[in-house]
């Protein structure tokens, strides 16, 4: 078991085999054997590799293993194998904190996600696609407005976010995959919260219409299709914009942008959808999009990051009901008893980083 927690570590570090070995003084051959099992490292580098992987000791003897099934990227094809070892071994670490928190609490905290019944069992055009959306945003509750914090919106209705940190040259949107048939969404947490937005409406479309979808359909575009449908509703955006638009200004498009946390691109990907603006109109709208390079970075002040908080606030509920003790607490918060007791105080150093 520890020969596997430090492979796993090591993965989601980016670290190889030798540079790992070099970290903590040991030949590469040596760290091998610990990951296969062959050789149980000493106390002391333990000591050594928990400081260099960023986990604490206990993480090595963790007794709940996850492994993550049916892992479906968003833009697989820029990703190596190594990349994505990397990042999964991050969502699965995560991934094995909660679930270790769960042994702790109450069944009455359990939360399971669902499909609503309300969305049609077969979609086969655009328009089903948008009563899907809607369904969804109804059953849940969510009216027609803006959705302020969209992670905080998915956790309450179960479904498992993660973010991490894909810092790799090629591009990491997120991916969808499933626990114990417990569907999870990864994203990148450096990611403006836009593209996170999106992300993660898009995810959710995947768990929504798969299966229901007809043969003229293609998933991904259908879930392009459910994402703007489910962060702006149709008929907001009609009578936001209006029904026929000769011409949509930049700056019009960035207002909206805040409100909804959409992108400019995705907001003329959404008035061409809806036949707000035609296809002459979209061409010479992309055309300026990319001669300006805003295809790149778009103008303006970026979208707020989305924030998981629901597993940081069951921690300190469960700590607090005693249901765990401080260093369990640090344990699953991956930070030192030091910090956690700071914390507690109200003296967090990330909050005083964030000021």
């Amino acid at each position: 078991m520890i020969g596997e927690r430090i492979e796993r570590a090591r993965l989601a570090s980016g670290l190889s085999l030798r540079g790992l070995a070099d970290a903590i003084g040991v030949s590469h051959t040596m760290v091998a054997k610990y990951e296969k099992n062959q050789a149980t490292p000493p106390s002391q580098v333990l000591i050594l590799l928990a400081k260099v992987l960023g986990v604490r000791v206990e993480y090595f003897f963790r007794q709940v293993e996850v492994h993550l099934e049916g892992v479906e990227y968003r833009k697989r094809t820029t990703l190596r194998a190594g990349d994505k070892k990397k990042i999964l071994a991050d969502a699965e670490d995560q991934l094995e904190r909660w679930v270790t928190l769960e042994q702790f609490l109450p069944q009455a905290w359990a939360l399971e996600f669902r499909v609503p019944n309300e969305v049609p069992e077969r979609i086969e055009a655009a328009d089903d696609i948008e009563a899907a959306a809607l369904a969804v945003r109804n059953v849940w509750q969510l009216g027609h407005n803006p959705i302020p914090d969209l992670i905080d919106t998915l956790e309450e209705q179960g479904l498992r976010v993660l973010t991490i940190d894909g810092d790799i040259p090629q591009k990491f949107d997120g991916f969808s995959a499933h626990y114990d048939s417990n569907p999870v969404v990864v994203v990148d947490k450096k990611w403006t919260g836009d593209r996170q937005r999106f992300t993660l409406a898009h995810e959710l479309g995947h768990l929504i219409l798969h299966g229901r979808l007809g043969p003229e359909l293609d998933e991904e575009k259908a879930c392009n299709r459910f994402a703007g449908a489910f962060l702006a509703p149709r008929d907001v955006v009609l009578k936001t914009l209006g029904e026929n638009r000769h011409w949509l200004e930049f700056q019009e498009l960035a207002l909206l942008k805040q409100e909804y946390g959409l992108s400019l691109a995705a907001w003329i990907y959404r008035c061409s959808d809806l036949g707000i603006i035609n296809q002459t109109t979209t061409k010479e709208l992309w055309r300026i999009f990319r001669v300006r390079g805003w295809h790149k970075k778009e103008p303006g002040k970026p979208y707020p990051n989305e924030k998981t908080r629901l597993f940081q606030q069951r921690v300190y509920r469960a700590l607090a009901e005693e249901l765990i003790g401080e260093a369990k607490a640090a344990e699953l918060l991956g930070i030192t008893l030091r910090e956690l007791q700071q914390c507690r105080h109200m003296e967090c150093a990330s909050d005083a980083a964030d000021q």
